[in-house]
This record gives C-alpha cells, structure tokens and sequence, in this order.
C-alpha cells in the first residue's frame, strides 16, 4: 500500500512540474542557488581546515617554539614590549639541554633567503634553514634520496645541504643531486640528501622550496642576532609528557637563563598549535555562518517560490482533486500527492546546487590553488536541508489541498 501510494504520488509530481518546465525551472532556481552557496562555502571551508590542519600536525601536536613574538596577541600587552625582548640564540639552546628533563628533542633554527647556484641552473632568493642537529626529531620531513646530516657534520659545520622538492626538481632536472657541489649565497655546499615533496603549505613556505643546512655552517651565511632570520628554539615532550609540564619546565629554565627577576614579565613567548588552531576554528566559524546567512537568503527565496508554485499547481488541479476524492481517494493521499511534488521540485534544485559544487571541486586546484573536496557529509547536509524546505514550503498547499470538499472542487471548473 505503501509503495503503491509512494509510486503514484511520484508520478503525478513528475508529471506535474515536465508539464510546466518554466515555472518549475524559475521555481527550483533559488533552491539550486542557496544549496550551491551554503554547500560551496563548507566546502571551501572543509578543505582550507583540512590543509591547515595538515600543516600544523607537520609542526607537531606535541611541540612547543620558544620565539620573540607570540602567535596570538592578549589585548591588554603593548606591542612595544614584545619589540625590546631579546631573539633566542644557540648558546641557549645549549644550557636547555643541561637542564630540561621534560624534553625528548631540543632543536634551534633560523632561516634566511639566499641564492643557489648549480652550474647554469640557478634559484634566487631560496629559502636557506640552518637547523641543529635534533630538528630531524621535530619536523617529520621525510628523506627520499641521500641522508640526514650526522651530529659530526652538525657540529662542525660540515658544508653540507638537504634540498627540498621544488629547488631538486629545478637545480637538477635531469641529474641524481646526491655527491653533487652547489653554490649556496656564495659557498660551495655537497648535497647529502633530498626531500620528499610535501606540497604547498597553509602556514608559510613548504618544505619543497627549503634547503636545510647545519646551525654552524648557517652561521657564515645570515646573521645569528638578526631578528629577521626568525630564529626559534623548539622543545618536542616526551612521551606522555604534557605540553603544559614541559612548557612550565622551560619557563623556569628559559627566565633562570635570561636572569629575570622574580616580579619581571617574561621575555620570551611559547607558542603551540594549539594556539593557532584555535584562532582558526573561530575563523571558519565566522566564513561558516557567512555561508549560512548568504545561503539561507536564496533558500528563503526559493523556499516563498516553491510555496507560490504549489499554491498554483493546487489550483490549477482542484478539478481533479475532487474527481481523485469522489473516487475514493483518501486526504493523505492526496496531502502526499502535493508534498511529494514539492519535495521533488526541492530536491532537484539541491542536486543541482551539489552537482555545481562537485564541479566546481574538480577544478578548485586550478582555480584557488587548492585541493577542495565535497565531503560526504556535505552532500547528506545538503540533500537534508533540500527535502526539508521541501516539506515545509509544500505542506500548507498540500493540506489545504487534501481538506478540499470533492463537490465543490468538481464544480470549481
């Protein structure tokens, strides 16, 4: 009975909106318009989460950077405060290492913009990291081709390079790296290792367009003190180690270093990912309830349209109403005819919309320059919320359809 009831009910709705395709088309119109704008902009939003998300578990959930500046500001600090602390330099980095317990690597870096040179081929303005020895331990780049610097090379400053995707790929072509010599700002340097490539980055420069030298190699190349070097030192917890027992660890250690007095505020910041994870969240929060109220317009529109249609669609048919009813045809069958054409027409307009965000999908890589997925989860929202304006713009014509006295809707024509 069911089944028979669904089938006829979607029969009449088919036949009803092939009969009027323009105003069917004009109807489904705001439909496939709000969906589109709703289901594009979490779409959009997913994928930018997703690649965040990506690039901050490559700096570690687990990692804490002592830096000059802070990732996020408090309202109530000056910024020229911020401006008179001190860098963090190397020798630091050293008394850490005598004193921390909570630590399972301590690494320092600094990085600097400087040409590369191999033969003819040549790369301005590459990005130059001189790491410690532990930063291996930190950032989980992987090595595809060659090795990692030992602590021998560290420490001595051996001349030696691991280059990233994008500058192999470009310096050379057509040649296995490893063994090679190139010219780094000038210095001979051996290529010891490549990187596997990672891909474009949300958080700054990828991996790929990075050459990673020793700390005391990078010392002839950029200046130590110099601020615009953004040197760091990052503290990666041992295992079941919290972030906030290691970072409380080095506060203590960090001010003893810098010898602060008890009163005087920290010169120093310890930033996690935790910190911009949370300024991001409350960012796609905002894009999202953009998302919503520009969406929720067109679907309002579109809801009003399929409403007006349906109070058409319910006159035009009020003659056959009563012939369906002194027929026998009972009032949720009737309520069901009308709603399930509502239904329809909603539901077309959102596969639509979805179908236009798919493609826009396919080619968001060329378009933003960034992968973009519908997920399924969008596809669900959309296709709810659809059938859901469906039911609520076609209900009141449906019912007031299915309350028709059958002699009055017969004598209507």
């Amino acid at each position: 009975m069911v089944r028979v009831l669904l089938k006829e009910s979607v029969v009449f709705a088919w036949q009803s909106l092939t009969a009027s395709k323009l105003r069917s088309f004009l109807s489904l119109l705001g439909i496939t318009i709000g969906i589109f704008a709703i289901i594009l902009v979490f779409t959009i939003v997913d994928s930018l989460e997703n690649s965040i998300k990506g690039s901050l578990q490559s700096l570690g959930t687990n990692v804490v950077f002592i830096q000059k500046w802070p990732w996020s500001f408090g309202p109530d600090y000056p910024w020229w405060k911020y401006i008179n602390r001190p860098t963090p330099q190397y020798e630091e980095l050293e008394l850490l290492k005598k004193q921390v317990t909570t630590t399972e690597a301590l690494a320092y870096r600094m990085g600097a913009r400087r040409s590369i040179k191999y033969k003819t081929n040549s790369i301005a303005n590459a990005i130059v990291a001189g790491v410690s020895h532990e930063y291996y331990k930190i950032n989980k780049f992987e090595i595809v081709n060659g090795r990692y610097f030992t602590q021998v090379e560290a420490d001595n400053g051996y001349h030696v390079v691991i280059l990233g995707h994008t500058l192999t790929e470009n310096l050379f072509p057509n040649e296995n790296p490893i063994g090679k010599h190139i010219k780094i700002a000038g210095f001979k340097a051996t290529v010891i290792g490549t990187l596997k490539k990672e891909g474009e980055s949300m958080l700054g420069a990828s991996v790929d367009k990075q050459a990673y030298i020793p700390f005391n190699f990078a010392r002839y190349l950029m200046d130590t003190k110099s601020e615009n070097a953004d040197p760091l030192i990052a503290a990666k917890a041992k295992p079941y180690i919290s972030n906030q027992e290691m970072a409380d660890e080095i506060i203590g250690i960090m001010r003893n270093i810098r010898r602060l007095k008890p009163k005087a505020d920290d010169n120093f910041s310890l930033n996690e990912t935790s910190l911009l994870s949370k300024n991001f969240d409350d960012l796609f929060g905002i894009i999202g309830l953009a998302g919503w109220i520009i969406g929720g317009f067109s679907i309002l529109v579109g809801g009003f349209g399929i409403a007006n249609i349906m109070f058409v669609s319910v006159k035009e048919r009020t003659s056959l109403i009563g012939i369906q009813k002194s027929l026998g045809a009972k009032n949720y069958f009737i309520l069901f005819q009308f709603l399930s054409e509502s239904i329809l027409l909603s539901s077309i307009g959102g596969g639509i919309g979805l179908l236009l965000t798919y493609l826009i999908s396919l080619f968001g890589k060329s378009l933003i320059g960034m992968d973009v997925q519908l997920s399924a989860a969008n596809v669900i929202l959309g296709s709810s919320i659809s059938v859901l304006i469906g039911i609520i713009s076609g209900f009141v014509p449906a019912y007031s359809a299915s309350q028709l006295d059958p002699v009055e809707a017969i004598r209507s024509n």
